[in-house]
């Protein structure tokens, strides 16, 4: 199915017939697959949706630049066309930075929070790092005084060079945007979320470091966090079945999650 205003068109897909509903919010990349051995445990208790975000899966990118500010967005519009009002939200990576914003900035009715390995917190660059994108920039400027015809293949050799995994998988017109995201630091934000709130991490996890989700289970109010021994920033695929046995309680109030 797909969803489209204005300028977007974004596949979802949706399970369940429950009064309970759940949105989850995909990590940077990923698509709806990811989450199915989740969804077909979910979707006997909840009504389940989920998509592809812009520029990934089924959905197409608009001819514009995004921001994080934007995809939250998208999620609020999703959620006032379909009239899915206290919905919980679990998110993974990427997808909580959206979450970040819908409970801690656009102070959106959610019911519950599942965060899961999220990128909500900007990361300080290594020096190694710091100096890879120094040498990066300096010979970005050599692109100038190239010729027309050169330039574009020169500029794809510095990405597979220099480039992260995730930013080399980008087509050219997402660029910009994964700058965008990953340039916002959402700790601000932390504070402000009133939702009841689950952290599930990875203590392997090199992407988002177990020490973020120490920073914010001592900044969100009402959080747990539970760390998963020996996992890395995929740990709900690790972990599969416990990760839905530890939501379903969290969900449905069980005493002993």
């Amino acid at each position: 199915m797909y969803y489209n205003k204005e300028e977007y068109s974004i596949y979802f897909e949706k399970y369940g017939q429950s009064n309970k509903t759940i949105i989850i919010l995909p990590g940077w990349g990923d698509t709806r697959k990811t989450f199915t051995y989740l969804i077909e445990k979910l979707k006997e208790n909840f009504t389940i949706y989920i998509m592809d975000y812009p520029g990934f899966g089924n959905s197409t990118f608009p001819n514009h630049d995004l921001t994080i500010y934007d995809y939250a967005n998208i999620i609020r519009d999703f959620m006032l066309e379909k009239n899915i009002q206290n919905p919980t939200i679990i998110a993974h990576s990427f997808g909580g930075r959206i979450a970040t914003l819908l409970t801690g900035y656009y102070k959106e009715s959610i019911d519950k929070l599942v965060l899961i390995d999220i990128a909500s917190i900007k990361r300080k660059k290594k020096p190694k790092i710091w100096i890879k994108e120094k040498i990066y920039k300096l010979l970005k400027h050599i692109k100038k005084i190239l010729p027309t015809k050169l330039k574009e293949k020169y500029h794809q050799k510095l990405i597979q060079i220099f480039g992260s995994s995730d930013y080399k998988k980008l087509p050219l017109e997402m660029y910009q945007t994964f700058k965008n995201v990953i340039n916002e630091d959402l700790r601000y934000y932390l504070p402000y979320i009133d939702t009841e709130t689950l952290l599930i991490w990875g203590d392997k996890d090199q992407d988002t470091p177990l020490k973020d989700a120490k920073y914010m289970k001592n900044h969100i109010k009402n959080s747990a966090l539970i760390i998963y021994p020996n996992a890395t920033h995929f740990s709900y695929l690790e972990y599969p079945l416990l990760t839905y046995n530890i939501i379903e309680k969290f969900l449905l109030n069980e005493e002993d999650c």
